[in-house]
């Protein structure tokens, strides 16, 4: 077990939350005394705060600069795909 303390404001992280859930990217996108601002990319993204003290199952890797940038083109354009609207009237 593992808390978000050990997570550092600005990385993408790959993580479990529980023991039977599946893994999920997120970022840290600040950090306060007590909590982290969180952001999930799921769909839709969902963001939240948690206490540095909540409990994480797993934390399998850090991703560097260089995953980030090739998934993020992945990511924008799934997006772009699904905001299209048909022009079909």
């Amino acid at each position: 077990m593992y808390t978000y303390d050990l997570l550092e404001a600005g990385c993408y992280y790959l993580v479990k939350e529980k023991e039977d859930s599946m893994i999920t990217l997120i970022k840290v996108a600040m950090e306060s005394d007590h909590c982290l601002f969180i952001m999930k990319f799921e769909d839709p993204t969902d963001t939240e705060w948690k206490l540095k003290k909540d409990p994480l199952f797993d934390i399998i890797e850090c991703l560097t600069d260089a995953a980030v940038k090739e998934w993020e083109l992945y990511y924008k354009s799934s997006e772009d795909a699904y905001s299209e609207e048909d022009d079909e009237d």
